[in-house]
């Protein structure tokens, strides 16, 4: 399925029916006596966030919406039938911006942030119907002919951006390992293969530690110097990671020749997190080497842990290939997601 994870929509909620104005016949009642019925209300627009969608997909071939106007009303006070509503379904973590009619005018506005299951919010109120002419019956006016007409509903340009919920977001250049590690440790199957930007699309994986503990991982399609200013594909994705509690930061071992290449590539990405939002950057970060099934120098394993140590990060040095490290990142991880929601 394709990844959609921004889409622009126009939304009509449906107007109000009209009140209708009728004289019933009824001998020694001028006019017959008004029995004008109310018109319905329109019908609303509603988005509701459901766990089995993770794309926006289906309003990248869809993009307008319009609920069902209300009837009107008519004789014997019969009152229209209401509009039907219209129910969009979203994936969790979808936020949504009303935007300006008039386009790139002004910063759109955050409506809602759909961040759990089940979670809804009224998108287009349905106008209401008009009253009948017997709500204006008085003792000056004893005919009165007059009825509302209906009230028209809501509508307007909406932005829906998609937010990935996960507890552990993988970030790292590209071909660090991020797509074998989560296709190791998780149910999810990305593609792989040994050149840049395999990844085209974020992945979402359930990991499952030893202890029984779970936890939801995303894998970010490889970021390079500059993501954060759109360069590669990083500032349509940044965004995913912003969700996450903990980042784990792969770092490609089996190219460098020394500590300081690695920690040279950490700081470029760790940069391009923290020009992107300076409360990304801070997040609980877990470096972890990568490829060291292909590392013949035990001694270059040794010297980037302790640099990373020294500078006050948690490291592992692993290989999905032979899920050697593995087990002890895994569970470090859910541990420390259980300690800072605790």
């Amino acid at each position: 399925m394709k990844f959609i994870d921004e889409v622009e929509i126009y939304a009509k909620a449906g107007d109000g029916g009209a009140g209708s104005s009728h004289f019933r016949r009824e001998k020694y009642v001028p006019l017959g006596g008004p029995d004008g019925g109310d018109g319905g209300n329109g019908g609303s627009i509603i988005v509701r966030a459901t766990s089995s969608k993770n794309t926006l997909l289906d309003f990248s071939y869809k993009k307008q919406w319009n609920a069902g106007k209300g009837e009107p009303g008519a004789k014997q006070l019969k009152s229209g039938s209401a509009g039907k509503d219209i129910i969009l379904e979203v994936p969790v973590g979808t936020q949504i911006f009303k935007l300006s009619e008039e386009e790139n005018t002004e910063t759109p506005l955050l409506v809602v942030d759909l961040s759990a299951d089940g979670m809804e919010h009224i998108l287009a109120k349905g106008g209401l119907g008009g009253r009948g002419n017997v709500h204006f019956k008085s003792a000056t006016n004893q005919a009165p002919d007059y009825a509302q007409p209906g009230r028209p509903g809501e509508e307007g340009r909406y932005l829906f951006s998609l937010k990935l919920l996960a507890d552990v977001g993988l970030v790292g250049m590209p071909n660090a390992g991020k797509s074998t590690f989560i296709s190791v440790v998780s149910a999810a199957k990305p593609r792989i293969a040994d050149y840049p930007f395999t990844t085209l699309t974020p992945n979402l994986g359930v990991v499952k530690a030893k202890s029984g503990k779970t936890f939801t991982i995303a894998d970010i399609p490889g970021l390079i110097p500059g993501a954060s200013e759109g360069k590669g594909l990083g500032r349509d994705f940044l965004k995913h990671i912003e969700r996450t509690g903990v980042i784990l930061h792969l770092i490609d071992l089996s190219d460098k020749d020394n500590a300081d290449q690695a920690m040279s590539v950490f700081r470029d990405i760790h940069g391009e997190l923290e020009a992107f939002s300076k409360e990304l950057s801070e997040k609980k970060t877990i470096i972890v080497l990568t490829k060291i099934d292909a590392i013949t120098n035990e001694n270059l394993i040794k010297e980037c842990v302790e640099l990373f140590e020294s500078a006050g990060y948690t490291c592992f040095a692993v290989s999905s290939v032979s899920r050697k490290g593995l087990e002890q990142c895994i569970e470090f991880t859910a541990s420390t997601l259980s300690t800072s929601a605790s």
